[in-house]
């Protein structure tokens, strides 16, 4: 799967999630995009998962006739994430195209 991760997620992210294509925001050369234009270039560069921690992505976009799946992720904390990365790499492996997850932190439901 071809994942981009945004700009507020930890770039050690992409560990978690082997046997992926996974690419950073920056590295595209598209940090300081707006969401919704950021959205729409990584579908068009056809990339199936955007990874985000930004908790207003959902109330800001109108994500109803996106392709690209966006997983949310409860927190930007790198050593936080990295002590999930298992429950990452699922979440991702589960997600549908045009799918909206937002993961909860350690501890509470899904």
């Amino acid at each position: 799967m071809k994942i981009l991760l945004d700009e507020c997620v930890p770039q050690q992210v992409r560990h978690a999630l082997p046997g992926h294509v996974v690419v950073t925001a920056q590295k595209m050369g598209w940090a300081g995009l707006g969401n919704g234009d950021l959205l729409a270039t990584a579908e068009q560069a056809g990339f199936e998962v955007f990874v985000v921690a930004d908790k207003n992505l959902r109330y800001q976009q109108d994500l109803s006739s996106r392709r690209i799946a966006i997983l949310e992720l409860w927190t930007n904390h790198r050593p936080t994430l990295e002590r999930h990365f298992p429950k990452i790499l699922a979440a991702v492996e589960r997600i549908k195209a045009g799918d909206y997850m937002a993961m909860e932190g350690p501890g509470r439901a899904e």
